[in-house]
């Protein structure tokens, strides 16, 4: 596992897939929206990616792995929210919310068994 980059990561995959995503239905969102909700399930969305890549780069230390790896878990579930938030202020439709909520899921899943499993992403010396 530990041969390659953060890039060859499954979860690091669907996770920038899902922010692309998020990032082009977004744009349709209101103007009035630009400050809070876009910006923030954009940031969210893409602070996923780039904590997966500051875990695979600080998997020699298995805590700080672990902590990385529980950053990118919180911001896939704060990318949740705001997409609950989308969902109840009618910016997307309920079949959009279950397909993206259905791969945050997964995500979430991948990382936590990064969290559970470290070893198995350690670097092979």
């Amino acid at each position: 596992m530990a041969a390659g980059t953060f890039r060859d990561l499954t979860v690091y995959r669907k996770a920038f897939s899902l922010a692309m995503e998020i990032f082009k239905i977004s744009k349709k969102f209101p103007a009035e929206e630009k400050y809070s909700l876009t910006d923030q399930i954009r940031r969210s969305s893409r602070s996923v990616c780039s904590t997966i890549g500051e875990a695979y780069r600080k998997r020699k230390y298995k805590a700080h792995f672990v902590s990385k790896s529980s950053d990118a878990d919180m911001e896939n579930t704060e990318t949740r929210v705001w997409l609950d938030f989308a969902l109840a202020c009618d910016y997307i439709s309920k079949d959009v919310w279950n397909d993206f909520e259905e791969k945050a899921e997964e995500i979430g899943k991948l990382l936590n068994h990064m969290i559970e499993n470290p070893e198995k992403y350690f670097r092979k010396t």
